[in-house]
């Protein structure tokens, strides 16, 4: 898959609990040390949550600002923040605390109802560490990488998974124990694979660009799919889900304001489009800019792209945000790319992500302090509601 592409990567049985919350599948019980606070008003406010998500441990002192959201289908998920986490299973309407203590949160990654995986710091540490949940993200325990740091993670089920790292990809099948690297070309600076066999890495070329290459054997050989040029080559991210695949290439920055590129292929990498190229003033002109592309990212001018949710072989959203702006939005194409539309969310808050578990219903969480809130759509973004905001951290 990719990141948050949950159509084909995650298995959802229908899970009985008897310690954890059995979110939306069930009756809901407490999970240990959970407080199950709700609001007397569907998706209002803070639901109440916010003395008890400051009552953990390391968190304190510190603001409540969210930093990931990760929907199992449409009505069961999880969001994250610097030291705790929290829950819905009846689509936003009511949260609860699942956890509060010292991980920071810098993704989620649920494959199913019970177990789980995140990227996470310590507070005051600046390592990240992969750690996993067994009871639904009440309690976490650190895994050793040997000394990997990974900076996405993607589990199609509580043993299988990929973990990239800036220059690489591993692949996990037993739950994050131990890790397997795969053989990837030299100067990667980004990864993903759909498969074992299947994958797809961005390489710098140093003073022409960027080149996307593709492996159908495992890593063992790589052929180049797209040539990119670029004047700066800081690096790349990329996503597919069946036989779409996604290149979001970046130029530089400056001015609060970042350029890059976003590339779309319909067909593993055969063909390949400029969804779109944003230039900035700050950070120059983005990668392949001369090419024909259809517009600009999402909040713009000056966005900075957030991450992608891929369904199926057709639909992708982009989230984004614009410090210069001060806003978030999303940016969404129904058709590999062939067309592009920019959405604006009209709300306060400079970064986001996002997580789509359908076509057209999809999460927002706005991870800047100066606006924590989550908003759901169900028209593929056309419109928003907010379903929970925090304080700011000036309130």
């Amino acid at each position: 898959m990719t990141t948050k592409s949950r159509m084909t990567w995650k298995r959802i049985g229908a899970l009985a609990l008897s310690v954890t919350l059995a979110w939306g599948l069930g009756p809901v019980h407490t999970l240990p040390g959970a407080n199950a606070a709700s609001s007397p008003t569907c998706g209002n406010g803070d639901h109440g949550l916010t003395a008890t998500l400051k009552k953990g441990s390391g968190v304190e002192d510190q603001r409540l600002q969210f930093t990931d959201i990760d929907f199992l289908n449409n009505t069961t998920g999880r969001a994250g923040g610097e030291g705790f986490l929290i829950g819905t299973s009846n689509a936003g309407c009511t949260w609860q605390s699942i956890y509060t203590g010292q991980w920071q949160f810098t993704q989620l990654d649920f494959p199913n109802n019970v177990n789980g995986f995140a990227l996470a710091q310590a507070k005051d540490s600046p390592t990240t560490y992969l750690i996993r949940s067994t009871d639904g993200g009440a309690h976490w325990t650190r895994m050793d990488t040997k000394g990997i740091q990974f900076k996405r993670i993607d589990f199609r089920n509580k043993n299988e998974g990929f973990g990239y790292t800036y220059n690489g990809a591993y692949l996990t099948k037993d739950g994050g124990a131990t890790w397997n690297r795969i053989s990837t070309p030299a100067n990667t600076r980004g990864a993903v694979f759909t498969t074992e066999k299947q994958g797809y890495a961005v390489v710098v070329a140093p003073g022409s660009g960027y080149r996307i290459m593709q492996t159908s054997n495992g890593g063992k050989n790589w052929t180049q799919s797209m040539k990119v040029t670029s004047t700066t080559w800081s690096g790349g991210d990329l996503y597919a889900s069946g036989n779409q695949v996604w290149a979001l290439l970046y130029g530089d920055a400056g001015m609060s304001q970042q350029s890059y590129s976003l590339y779309a292929s319909g067909n593993e990498g055969k063909n390949w489009r400029q969804a779109f190229a944003q230039s900035t003033a700050g950070g120059g002109p983005a990668p392949g800019a001369s090419s024909t592309g259809n517009g600009k990212g999402p909040a713009d001018p000056g966005g900075h792209p957030g991450n992608m949710a891929l369904i199926g072989n057709q639909t992708a959203y982009l989230s984004g945000g614009s410090p210069a702006a001060g806003k978030v939005g999303i940016g969404r194409s129904y058709d590999a790319g062939s067309t592009w539309k920019n959405i604006d969310l009209k709300d306060p808050g400079y970064s986001s992500r996002i997580s789509f578990p359908s076509a057209k219903t999809g999460w927002l969480v706005v991870t800047s302090d100066n606006s924590p809130a989550i908003y759901e759509t169900t028209d593929g973004g056309t419109t928003w509601k907010q379903k929970i905001l925090l304080p700011a951290e000036n309130e």
